[in-house]
């Protein structure tokens, strides 16, 4: 039998491009299923520190990321050192999937890796947190 994949659940608050409301209603289901969790406060901010967390988050096996576009994600883990294994990665893009869409991938047993194949470079400034961000703030 093949083991329940881990949930990780970004809360992306530096950057703050993935909507408010979407944020939460996922993380009160994580809370309310009494399943086990790890939650970061935002996974670019890691990344950037090369936080080693990462790293032991890569090596730990099957997991769903619940944060925002895969190829984003496969990046940031990418710049930390810390690859994820393509075959036992599936990532919930909360940036653009409804909060139910996404609670119940999380929930659901069966993992569906999404990483996109090829050579890991920088997502393009549509699908960067980082730029986005920075564009928010120059227009603030």
């Amino acid at each position: 039998m093949t083991p329940t994949p881990r949930i990780l659940y970004c809360h992306c608050a530096y950057a703050q491009i993935v909507p408010k409301e979407v944020k939460e209603a996922v993380l009160k289901k994580l809370c309310e299923s009494n399943a086990a969790f790890d939650a970061v406060a935002d996974l670019c901010e890691m990344s950037a520190r090369r936080d080693p967390a990462l790293k032991r988050l890569a090596e730990g096996g099957a997991v769903k990321i619940a944060a925002c576009y895969p190829r984003a994600v496969k990046w940031l883990f990418h710049a930390a050192h810390a690859d994820l294994a393509a075959e036992a990665t599936e990532v919930l893009n909360m940036r653009v999937q409804s909060a139910a869409e996404v609670s119940a991938a999380l929930f659901h047993p069966d993992l569906k890796p999404n990483l996109p194949a090829g050579k890991t470079a920088p997502p393009p400034a549509s699908e960067s947190p980082e730029n986005e961000a920075r564009e928010e703030m120059t227009n603030a």
